[in-house]
């Protein structure tokens, strides 16, 4: 069985459809808004002038939170693979039921 999926973004702004989603940070926040061409214009616009007298920020925590989310991932594929080998249906994405994760810790500690 096959399924298809659309998504539409929709302007946070005016509720119309949207082109693009902006992200951007503030205060250490991270945000994204889905904004059309208009409203993006606008957004860019009116914080030009900041980000002109701005400097880049160092280096960010994107190194740190990049190696947790590869350990994130490696301890994920290692749980899927083995759950298939032993005997368990899995997807290959999305969440991992949280049975499955708690038999993985439960054999990995050896009880």
């Amino acid at each position: 069985m096959a399924s298809k999926v659309t998504v539409s973004l929709q302007d946070d702004l005016d509720g119309g459809p949207a082109s693009e989603t902006v992200r951007f940070a503030l205060a250490g926040a991270e945000f994204e808004i889905d904004l059309n061409e208009k409203n993006a214009r606008a957004f860019r616009q009116q914080i030009d002038p900041f980000v002109e007298h701005a400097r880049r920020a160092g280096r960010s925590t994107r190194t740190h939170a990049a190696s947790r989310s590869t350990a994130r991932r490696r301890r994920t594929a290692d749980i899927r693979s083995w759950a298939r080998d032993h005997g368990m249906t899995i997807n290959e994405r999305g969440r991992i039921p949280a049975s499955i994760t708690r038999e993985y810790q439960a054999a990995a500690e050896g009880r």
